[in-house]
């Protein structure tokens, strides 16, 4: 019998999420699947986005497994090319390329064909990550126009704070002054952009998360925008087990019980991409310590046993975690347990774990199951 611990990939959802997407944005869509299509499978992934206009990602090894699987949309390098060694491979498999530095520039001169390198250029416009600063941008410009190897330039830059508080506003009319005299296609919008900022959706936008049925704001749901989880993670209970008040759980023993309690264990560890600083801990208990930010959460994770709501209890091991089962009717062992996806949203364990759901979708692991 092997391990129950599974991933399911709800290809059906993808595609739902993609047709949010279309109902939002009127633009061009360019679907980001890097990190392996965020932990569930690049060339699943872009079979089931098929219909967006483009794809983007990072390594050219992965393009090029795209346009040998078929696929002729625009695929785009987010980071662009490292080496000139790389530009052949761009020419061979028609890839476009984001362009954000000057060392990159140098090294065109080595693409071995004319006019038809498509780049996209990159703005840095207040993220301070990549991309040229603007008073960089009239020499790139002009230095683009005049090179025989390229063909269309697009505009681009990329939001810092479109899922916060603080929203796109700076950016964008920093973007808007540094471009309106250039002619050429513009992306700007990543996932919060395009749910909530349409004057920046222009020719080509970028979503990410919210394709994989995530949110990307802490105050607002994937349910609530109409987002369906595309991943879910699964596991069974194994053991189950009776506490007496003072029985610790785990290593370290960082749940200490305060009353006799029922607890299962779970075939699911860190090793498979569980978060590790997710138990619940008691810190009035001798020998813990008052949960600081980013270290163990204080009520746990939520998960779903039995399809009821409980939390994790005490450190996560390597191959198994702990859960409460003290107010779930009915488990026992072989009981169905959902770590995240279908009815536990995966933003909601991250964020009870002090992470994000891309870091727990990216973090999926390789010994994990995967269904389709």
């Amino acid at each position: 019998m092997s391990r129950p611990i599974q991933a399911r990939i709800d290809l059906s959802a993808l595609k739902s999420n993609l047709r949010v997407v279309r109902r939002l944005a009127t633009s061009r869509i360019m679907a980001v699947i890097k990190a392996n299509a965020y932990g569930h499978g690049l060339l699943r992934a872009a079979e089931a986005l098929d219909e967006a206009e483009g794809f983007a990602l990072l390594d050219v090894r992965d393009a090029i497994a795209l346009r040998e699987a078929g696929f002729r949309q625009t695929i785009l390098l987010l980071e662009g090319f490292f080496t000139a060694d790389e530009l052949p491979l761009l020419a061979e498999y028609e890839l476009s390329t984001v362009i954000h530095s000057t060392q990159q520039l140098a090294m065109l001169d080595a693409y071995p064909r004319r006019g038809s390198l498509s780049v996209w250029l990159k703005i840095n416009t207040g993220m301070n990550r990549l991309g040229f600063a603007p008073e960089q941008l009239p020499a790139v410009m002009e230095k683009l126009k005049s090179h025989p190897a390229i063909g269309e330039v697009t505009l681009m830059t990329h939001f810092a704070h479109a899922d916060e508080a603080e929203g796109v506003a700076e950016q964008l009319e920093r973007f808007k002054g540094l471009t309106a005299a250039y002619r050429a296609p513009r992306s700007l919008a990543n996932s919060a952009a395009v749910l909530r900022y349409p004057a920046t959706h222009a020719e080509w936008v970028r979503p990410g998360i919210m394709l994989y049925g995530a949110s990307p704001f802490a105050d607002t749901s994937a349910q609530q925008l109409g987002l369906q989880p595309v991943m879910t993670l699964s596991s069974e209970i194994i053991s189950v087990r009776e506490l007496k008040a003072g029985d610790r759980v785990g290593y370290a023993g960082l749940f200490r019980a305060d009353k006799c309690m029922r607890i299962g264990t779970v075939a699911c560890g860190y090793a498979d991409g569980y978060p590790r600083q997710s138990g619940r801990v008691e810190p009035e208990a001798p020998g813990t310590h008052r949960p600081t930010p980013g270290g163990y959460a204080p009520t746990g994770t939520p998960v779903l046993v039995n399809g009821q709501r409980t939390s994790t209890l005490g450190r996560v091991s390597m191959d198994m975690l702990s859960v409460d089962l003290s107010e779930v009717s009915g488990a026992e062992v072989g009981s169905p347990v959902t770590l995240w996806g279908n009815g536990m949203p995966v933003e909601e364990v991250a964020a009870a774990a002090g992470t994000i759901s891309y870091e727990l979708m990216c973090a999926l692991t390789a010994r994990v199951p995967v269904e389709y």
